[in-house]
Order: C-alpha cells, then sequence, then structure tokens
C-alpha cells in the first residue's frame, strides 16, 4: 500500500527553518488546500483543508529562501502519522506530510529557477550535488533551535 500524496495550495505562513541538535536543517509548512464545486442545486460550495508538513536538509533551506507566505506550491510526499503524550497525559497524534518535493505552481505566476550549488553528495536524500531553486527575496533569517523528531506540532 502507498501513502504518497500530491497537493497544490497556498502557504498558510513562511517555512519555519530550524536546526536539529546535530545541524540538519528541516523546514516546517503549513499548506491551505482549496476545493469548490456545484453543489446539488447548482450554487458553488467552498472548503479549506489544512496540512503540516516537513521539508528537511538541502531543500528545507531553499524552500526558507525561496518560497513565501501565500505562495501557491505544489507539494508532492508521503503521508506518517505522530503520536506523543501532552505534560496533563493525554495521548495526541497528527498526521503531517513528509514533503519529497515542492515548489511553486505555475498555474497563475511565473518563477525565476537558479541552479543553487551544493556541497553535500548525499544522494540518497536527494541532495546530489547541486538542485534547482526558485528565486526570490531572502526570508527574515531565523534563529538556530534545537527541536527533535518527537517535537509537538506547531
Amino acid at each position: 500500500m502507498s501513502n504518497n500524496v500530491t497537493l497544490i495550495g497556498n502557504l498558510v505562513d513562511d517555512p519555519e527553518l530550524r536546526f536539529t541538535p546535530s545541524g540538519v536543517a528541516l523546514a516546517k509548512i503549513r499548506l491551505a488546500v482549496n476545493r469548490r464545486w456545484r453543489d446539488s442545486n447548482n450554487e458553488w460550495q467552498e472548503d479549506t483543508s489544512f496540512f503540516s508538513g516537513t521539508i528537511w536538509r538541502d531543500q528545507a533551506e531553499s524552500a526558507a529562501e525561496s518560497l513565501e507566505k501565500g505562495a501557491r506550491v505544489i507539494v508532492s510526499g508521503r503521508l506518517e502519522q505522530r503520536s506523543w503524550e501532552t505534560e496533563q497525559g493525554d495521548r495526541r497524534s497528527v498526521v503531517e506530510i513528509q514533503v519529497d518535493e515542492i515548489g511553486p505552481s505555475l498555474r497563475w505566476a511565473t518563477a525565476t529557477v537558479k541552479r543553487a550549488e551544493r556541497s553535500s553528495g548525499d544522494w540518497s536524500q536527494g541532495g546530489g550535488g547541486s538542485s534547482n531553486r526558485t528565486e526570490a527575496t531572502p526570508a527574515a533569517p531565523v534563529a538556530r533551535d534545537d527541536y527533535g523528531p518527537d517535537e509537538a506540532p506547531f
């Protein structure tokens, strides 16, 4: 069984760049996916679903530099459920997207793609030495935080 998903929507916030204690970059994103349809009375109906996701390594840094709140993006990845216990002892769980690919949607926009040089040669994580990055105004600097993979969702 496969759990791959592709979503097209708008970023609710700027990607939030963080670093693990070992220095690995990750970016948290929130995505609003709108759906519009005509009901049985031929009237337009709308619904919005919100999804959270995590982008890792070089791609996380590229997303934080290139994408901003409101950007229409295409996200491809896999669903992953995470569970934790609150300080009060309540069990919580959330389904998030582990992002494999993210980029701007060109349906109603244009983008300039600039090849980014990479020092990492880790092909297993999609690093491969270089990748494409959409040029945009860089996001404000983000302080380095020590977050682990078991953090509660934001």
